[in-house]
C-alpha cells in the first residue's frame, strides 16, 4: 500500500507543478478519485427549472348580441347511410363536404359536419362559432376547428385560426394556433379556383401563435360553448387585423387533412386524387386523399359584397316584382346585417 500511496503522491505533485508552470490554478483541474479505480463517484444533482406560468392579462368575455355574419351548411347525416353527401362538395371551387372516412365512406363523423356558423365583432375581439351535428350519441369534439380570413377579398386567405380538440367550456389557449401566409401563396395562381398545374407552395407557413410561440400570450382563445356541447367558439384579438375593417371569413373543420401548409387544398391535389362525396360525379366518387373535412362558403364582413367575390356565400335575390318568378331563397333562410346605411343579406339555406 505504501508504494501505491507514493505513486499517487508523486503523480499529484507532477500535476500541480505542471499547473503552476502553465498558469493554471489547481482549483480548475479535475479531481481524481483516490483509492481503487472502481470507487463510486458522486455528482452534483442538476437543478430542475420549472417553467414560468403564463400570466394572461386579457381574456375574452361573452359574445356580442349582434352578429356580423351567418352561414348555413349541408347536413350530411341525412344521406350518410348512402355513403354520400347531399350536396356542397365542389372541389374546383374549394368547397368541401366530407365528414366521412376515405374510400369506403362507411363512417360518418357528426363532430366534423358543420351545420352553420356565426361571426361577431366588438371593439377588442372577433369571434367565430361553429355548430356541429347533434346525433344524440356520445360526443367528442376531437378534430380541428377554425376559420380563415381573406383580407384582400381576392379569394386567397391571409390568416388561419385553429383550435384542436377543445375540451373546456372556459376560454383557453390550449391547442389554439394562429397561422399567417407570409409569402402570399395560399390560393395558388388562380384564387378561389383549382389550378391547372399543382402548386409547390407551402400555404400557411408561419405560426404566429401557438405552444410557446408568439409575443402575445392572449392573442387567440377557444372553448366549447357553455350552453351547447355541439358548438365550438373561437376568439382572436381584433388588433391582429391591423385596422382592416373589411374581409371575407370562411369556416373549417377537419382532422389530419386540415393541414395549414396544404391551403388551398384544390391546388395541391387533382380532382382525381381528392375524389368527391357526391355520388352523382361518378368519375371522381368516392372521396380519396382528402377526407374528414368540411368547410363553408365565405361571409363578407364590414362591406357590401357585389356577389362576385371568390367563395362568397350566395346573396339572396332582389325582391321579386309582381310578374317575376318566386325568389329562389326561402324567406326563413335570408339573414341581413347592417353595414353603415346599407344592409348586407345572405341566403343561408344549405
Amino acid at each position: 500500500m505504501a508504494r501505491k500511496s507514493i505513486i499517487i503522491f508523486v503523480s499529484l505533485l507532477v500535476v500541480l507543478m505542471f499547473a503552476c508552470g502553465t498558469g493554471v490554478s489547481p482549483d480548475t483541474l479535475p479531481l481524481e478519485a483516490s483509492g481503487d479505480s472502481d470507487s463510486p463517484t458522486t455528482e452534483s444533482p442538476t437543478a430542475i427549472v420549472e417553467p414560468t406560468p403564463v400570466q394572461h392579462v386579457m381574456i375574452p368575455g361573452e359574445l356580442p348580441t349582434i352578429q356580423s355574419g351567418a352561414v348555413g351548411d349541408q347536413d350530411s347525416s341525412i344521406t350518410a347511410d348512402q355513403k354520400r353527401a347531399p350536396s356542397g362538395d365542389r372541389f374546383t371551387f374549394g368547397r368541401f363536404e366530407r365528414p366521412f372516412n376515405a374510400n369506403t365512406m362507411d363512417m360518418y363523423y357528426p363532430a366534423l359536419d358543420i351545420q352553420g356558423a356565426l361571426f361577431y365583432e366588438d371593439s377588442t375581439w372577433i369571434y367565430a362559432t361553429l355548430n356541429f351535428k347533434n346525433d344524440s350519441s356520445s360526443y367528442v369534439l376531437n378534430g380541428k376547428y377554425g376559420f380563415e380570413i381573406d383580407l384582400n377579398v381576392d379569394g386567397g386567405g391571409e390568416w388561419l385560426v385553429l383550435v384542436s380538440q377543445p375540451s373546456s367550456t372556459e376560454w383557453s389557449t390550449n391547442g389554439v394556433e394562429v397561422w399567417f401566409d407570409t409569402n402570399d401563396d395560399v390560393g395558388g395562381s388562380t384564387f378561389g379556383y383549382s389550378d391547372k398545374v399543382l402548386t409547390d407552395g407551402n400555404g400557411y407557413e408561419t405560426l404566429i401563435f401557438g405552444t410557446n410561440q408568439g409575443d402575445d400570450p392572449d392573442l387567440a382563445w377557444g372553448r366549447i360553448s357553455p350552453s351547447d356541447p355541439y358548438i365550438v367558439q373561437l376568439a382572436v384579438k381584433k388588433s391582429m387585423l391591423e385596422g382592416d375593417p373589411a374581409y371575407l371569413v370562411g369556416m373549417w373543420a377537419g382532422t389530419n387533412d386540415l393541414e395549414p401548409s396544404l391551403f388551398d387544398f384544390n391546388d395541391h391535389y387533382t380532382h382525381e386524387q381528392a375524389g368527391t362525396s357526391l355520388i352523382e360525379l361518378e368519375n371522381f366518387y368516392p372521396i380519396k386523399e382528402i377526407s374528414e373535412l368540411d368547410n363553408t362558403c365565405r361571409m363578407a364582413i364590414g362591406f357590401q359584397p357585389t356577389g362576385n367575390e371568390p367563395g362568397l356565400c350566395p346573396l339572396p335575390p332582389k325582391p321579386a316584382q309582381e310578374d317575376d318568378p318566386p325568389a329562389s331563397c326561402p324567406p326563413q333562410y335570408v339573414v341581413c346585417f347592417p353595414f353603415g346605411n346599407q344592409v348586407v343579406c345572405y341566403c343561408i339555406a344549405p
